[in-house]
């Protein structure tokens, strides 16, 4: 094989390579400029020197058996070339990105699976909607997430319009200290006011500002729920178990943020809308094949 016919069989190997240390970097127009192709081609070859192995190297590397002088041939084309032509690399990038989104929605269908119970019949959660639905959408949210607020009326709209909607809502306070102490109280009222829950969630989620224990507990008392009552709970240690139930399910379900949703088939993530949330549900609906997860 000559250096040329060596050149494209490197070339093939490193912009794999070279595309993985570009995962992440942030690169307008149609690719990579040529100083991020060149510094990344650089440190993939720096990594990995038995692609362009010299004379004697085992025979599965890609150019086994070249002497020093053809490998700085070989390694001067594969340079120029990937420089001359980055969209190879973003083409590579988007590629490897792709394949790794899917893996990830593979696995996240795989956790939805094996933790059907727990996310969908789990007795420390708050059902509203259709507590009797053959639909069921999980909700993880935090009290102090914007987003989840201006995505309270999405979900109005949703239980609206769909009578056999069921929602889970878990509480996954991951913006600080308030919200942990807020979901405190939430999970207190579920425990002394079961009836009042679905009230209270929707006037915390209202509340414009940092929301946290003491704001929660006022919200309470508002709804005419004992202060004291409520207080004694907070430290229970069916509370704290609530919470890290449901952070155990976020880990196993790559969650990051709120508000994510989880249906008996995929896992959405962000602020997605009323249509698309529709449409999920919907799909949900004609995907079920597990009555007790529809």
């Amino acid at each position: 094989m000559n250096q040329k016919n060596i050149a494209i069989a490197a070339i093939g190997a490193i912009v794999i390579g070279a595309a993985g240390y570009l995962i992440g970097v942030e690169v307008a127009g149609r690719g990579p400029s040529a100083a991020v192709t060149e510094t990344a081609v650089k440190d993939y070859l720096a990594a990995n020197p038995d692609i362009l192995a010299p004379a004697g190297a085992s025979e599965t590397t890609v150019v086994a058996g070249l002497n020093d002088t053809q490998r700085t041939e070989v390694a001067s084309m594969v340079r120029s070339h990937l420089i001359e032509n980055p969209e190879i690399i973003r083409d590579a990038m988007e590629a490897l990105q792709v394949k790794e989104d899917q893996q990830a929605a593979q696995a996240q269908v795989s956790a939805i699976t094996s933790n059907k119970d727990l996310l969908f019949s789990s007795e420390r959660q708050v059902v509203i909607g259709n507590p009797e639905g053959k639909t069921t959408l999980v909700e993880f949210f935090d009290y102090n997430c914007g987003y989840c607020r201006r995505a309270q009326e999405d979900m109005h709209r949703l239980i609206e319009q769909d009578p056999d909607l069921r929602v889970v809502l878990k509480e996954f306070p991951v913006l600080g200290e308030g919200s942990v102490d807020a979901a405190r109280v939430s999970i207190a009222v579920k425990l002394v006011a079961p009836d009042k829950s679905e009230e209270f969630h929707n006037a915390l989620l209202d509340q414009a500002g940092q929301v946290n224990g003491d704001v929660a507990l006022a919200v309470a008392e508002e709804m005419g729920l004992d202060r004291d009552a409520l207080k004694a709970e907070m430290d229970s240690d069916e509370v704290m178990a609530t919470i890290t139930e449901v952070y155990a399910l976020a880990s196993e379900l790559a969650l990051t943020g709120t508000p994510s949703y989880v249906t008996n088939s995929e896992v959405v993530i962000g602020a997605v809308g009323f249509d698309a949330l529709k449409t999920k549900v919907a799909t949900a609906r004609a995907n079920c094949t597990d009555e007790a997860v529809c």
